[in-house]
């Protein structure tokens, strides 16, 4: 009797091992068919594109902005279906922190994978930005302000600080004068200081070594250079003209009379709209050239090449040493004073 017993308990235990391994292979199926139709579902979310956007699309990433919310960004934009999904392959592949801030330009029809490799290595739609010849420290903030590429309060902080214009290798205690006035490009979001220090590495590939020996040759440092260019460059209207206002103030220079250049009366005024008027140049300042001898202690303005050029380069008259303007914003050169105040008849 107990051994029937013992077969009828190894018939059950193998009728349950049975069993068992019928449920563990259901079990797995089922997992299998599930995992099977995750990654078909996963598959067919990275692969689905985006609807062509017509117009264009444009996305600006800004500086530290975070995976989770690039991808509402972009799902808000009709370019991204499932943000989780981007946040989850950006990471997967490693290039989570290789996303580039600025403005990107998207047409849609794209799927996860190939907007995140836009973000990463695909072309940026870039802020431009034009600084015009004659702009001051503060004109030029604002002129970037404008753009869209920052706060002009910080530029201009930046602009005036010693410490970051003497890493910059500038021989000045501001960025007056080493902003070189040009187009630029700059991705939006760029920090204020890789901006300005874009302009100034701009300015000394202009500013040649070569260019501030010939300054040398005349008695002029490169601070005095670009100072004296900066004058060039508020006076100029007319390109012809500049080596010769270079000449006009090197001539009076080398006399020790006073430069009398009127954009200086005003260069430091509080609210200088750049009028000046005759009280101004009686104004007591360090940059007046009506009051002080001798140049500025230092740029009045950003000076582009030419009036670079003219201040290492005066036209060959030695004897030449005033000018007046006409009506058309060009000037009449006198080489006495006689001639100088009938000029200033015929020309008011």
């Amino acid at each position: 009797m107990a051994f029937r017993n013992n077969i009828e308990d190894l018939t059950f235990e193998k009728q349950m091992t049975l069993s068992l391994q019928k449920i563990l292979g259901a079990l797995l199926l089922i997992a299998l068919i599930g995992a099977i139709s995750m990654s078909v579902a996963l598959r067919q979310s990275l692969e689905a594109r985006g609807p062509v956007q017509n117009p264009a699309v444009v996305v600006s990433v800004k500086t530290g902005m975070s995976l989770s919310t690039l991808g509402e960004t972009l799902k808000s934009a009709n370019l991204l279906r499932e943000p989780r999904l981007f946040v989850l392959l950006a990471r997967w592949r490693g290039i989570d922190r290789n996303i580039r801030s600025g403005n990107y330009e998207f047409q849609g029809n794209a799927t996860t994978g190939e907007l995140l490799e836009a973000l990463v290595s695909g072309p940026q739609k870039l802020d431009f930005v034009v600084i015009p010849e004659g702009l001051t420290l503060q004109e030029t903030a604002d002129a970037l302000a404008s753009g869209g590429l920052g706060d002009a309060e910080r530029f201009l902080k930046l602009g005036r600080d010693p410490t970051f214009a003497a890493n910059l290798g500038v021989p000045a205690p501001t960025l007056e004068g080493f902003l070189f006035p040009d187009t630029y490009a700059f991705a939006a979001g760029a920090p204020p200081a890789e901006i300005l220090r874009h302009m100034t590495e701009r300015f000394f590939t202009i500013f040649t070594p070569g260019m501030q020996e010939e300054g040398r040759e005349l008695g002029l440092d490169p601070l005095e250079i670009v100072t004296l260019a900066s004058l060039i460059e508020k006076e100029a209207a007319v390109a012809s003209e500049r080596a010769l206002i270079s000449a006009v103030f090197r001539n009076r220079l080398r006399r020790g009379m006073r430069l009398q250049s009127d954009p200086t009366a005003v260069y430091d005024l509080p609210g200088n709209t750049g009028r000046v008027r005759p009280s101004h140049l009686d104004r007591e300042s360090p940059y007046n050239t009506y009051k002080i001898k001798g140049l500025p202690p230092g740029p009045i303005a950003n000076p582009g090449q030419a009036a670079l050029i003219a201040a290492v380069r005066p036209a060959d008259d030695s004897k030449v040493l005033y000018f007046v303007a006409r009506n058309d914003r060009t000037h009449v050169f006198s080489r006495s004073y006689r001639e100088h105040r009938r000029a200033i008849r015929q020309n008011r």
